[in-house]
């Protein structure tokens, strides 16, 4: 299956527990690090919930 890559391009003070969850859940939880998760509809899902913090590398 393909998988896609994340990177938290922003920092989660100040924002709502649900979106630490979700940065949580995709396995981010520091500045510029990198996730390599499946290509899966809950996964984009996810990454939608947090896209003002995180960027799709590929």
């Amino acid at each position: 299956m393909a998988t896609i890559k994340v990177k938290q391009t922003g920092s989660p003070i100040r924002r709502r527990g649900d979106q630490r969850a979700t940065l949580i859940g995709l396995g981010l939880n520091k500045m510029n690090r990198v996730s390599e998760l499946e290509d899966t509809p809950s996964v984009r899902g996810m990454i939608r919930k947090v896209q003002h913090m995180v960027e799709v590398i590929g």
